[in-house]
């Protein structure tokens, strides 16, 4: 087995997000720790060390480039585990995948991009299966809550015997955070990229986008994102779309697959926006529908295509901007997973955190999950490839983000027939 220098190395982080992932870890781990900090520049990661906490005052500095592979080949013989936060991941990503994959050394990252797992998957795969690394994609906001949440439900329906998940819908009820220029423009890119081929937008479009095999799915009638607003009596409140459902849907079914059909094979799955019951509901649902259209025309809407390109380098955070430390404290989110099983009992499970969801509560998660690869690797399942964090990480994730302050609770309502 390879002998690497160090446990951990944060790939990015002079970044706006790779800078809070460092103080995270700063504060997480002991002077003993064996840390380092990669980017481009010796001189800026140098400046970022130097204003973290005393203990992390003595991590080296790695200097790598996406645009070098011979560089990232030799981050990734340096680390057991390598975090990155460098995106676009599509622009970025595939070299730093390609290294880990073939070196043997694990892998975690924050990204929302569709097209860029399933090229992951497609080209480093099986690559990965054969060195032993884990990579593991989506360890944020996207997608932690939908994927550790369904996991832990799971396995609390497991536990009493009520068989299997079939529809199952996470509502999120609650929710205050920002966004950061780096957020915006890997939604760009992956929404340029399906604009521009539609063999790529046929991709994004398929619920099972990431399945290990597609033609092994089950055939349960139109999964597609929800996309209008309207009462639904599964939740008990009116829903609307929500904005990260497209990311992931596709990895919690990408779980299912990779750990056997646990859910079930009759598991379907559908994630919404909250609105409540008030007379209110339907007005903020179609305020929120047009909110998300309006962004998606920024982004880059096929219809609009570089007349809102243009717009939206001038109305939009660009990379490396973010929300304020005030609004990084104070912002929080709450989710609900409501499911049926195929017993007709119905179960609930509870996700709660407080930070802004995408980079305090975000931070966390990729910290703790980078971690996990790093001091956790006797307890993790004996499975490697490109993976999903509920098939990398089994419950040993959550147990961190639980001590971390992190809610996952689930717990019986009642039968769907009484």
């Amino acid at each position: 087995m390879a002998v690497h220098p160090l446990d951990l190395v944060l790939f990015g982080a002079t970044g706006f997000t790779g800078r809070l992932v460092a103080e995270y870890l700063a504060d997480r781990v002991g002077t003993d720790a064996r840390i380092g900090l990669a980017g481009r520049s010796a001189a800026r990661l140098a400046a970022v060390r130097d204003a973290l906490p005393a203990a992390a005052r003595h991590w080296p500095v790695v200097v790598a480039d996406t645009g070098d592979p011979s560089s990232l080949r030799g981050l990734a013989r340096h680390a057991r585990v390598v975090v990155t936060t460098v995106g676009p991941y599509a622009e970025y990503g595939l070299p730093l995948v390609a290294a880990c994959a073939a070196a043997g050394t694990h892998y975690a990252d924050l990204t929302g991009e569709v097209l860029f797992m399933r090229d992951s998957i497609d080209r480093y795969h099986e690559t990965a299966q054969a060195s032993g690394a884990r990579i593991v994609h989506s360890c944020g906001f996207d997608s932690i809550p939908s994927d550790l949440g369904v996991w832990d439900l799971a396995q609390a329906v497991a536990a009493d015997g009520e068989g299997e998940l079939t529809d199952t819908t996470l509502v999120v009820t609650a929710m205050r955070g920002g966004v950061s220029g780096g957020t915006l423009a890997s939604a760009r890119t992956e929404l340029a990229a399906a604009r521009s081929d539609p063999s790529r937008r046929q991709v994004v479009a398929d619920p099972y986008a990431l399945s290990p095999a597609r033609q092994a799915e089950p055939d349960l009638g139109d999964e597609g994102d929800v996309r209008g607003t309207f009462f639904d009596d599964h939740v008990g409140q009116w829903v609307a779309p929500f904005v990260m459902a497209g990311v992931n849907t596709r990895v919690v079914r990408r779980s299912n697959a990779l750990l056997d059909y646990r859910y079930g094979r009759r598991f379907r799955y559908r994630e919404v926006s909250g609105l409540g019951t008030g007379p209110q509901a339907p007005a903020k649902g179609a305020a929120l529908a047009a909110g998300l259209g309006g962004l998606t025309a920024l982004l880059g809407h096929p219809v609009t295509g570089g007349v809102a390109d243009s717009v939206a380098e001038r109305a939009l955070p660009k990379p490396g901007e973010g929300p304020d430390e005030a609004t990084r404290r104070t912002g929080y989110f709450r989710i609900e997973i409501v499911t049926t099983t195929s017993t007709g009992a119905r179960y609930l499970e509870r996700v709660e955190a407080t930070g802004d969801p995408g980079y305090a509560a975000t931070c966390v998660m990729l910290g703790e999950a980078g971690l996990a690869l790093a001091q956790d690797e006797d307890r993790l399942p004996g499975v490697a490839g490109v993976l999903t964090p509920a098939a990398a990480f089994d419950g040993v994730l959550m147990q961190r983000l639980r001590a971390a302050g992190m809610t996952f609770q689930a717990h019986r309502l009642d039968r769907a027939d009484s």
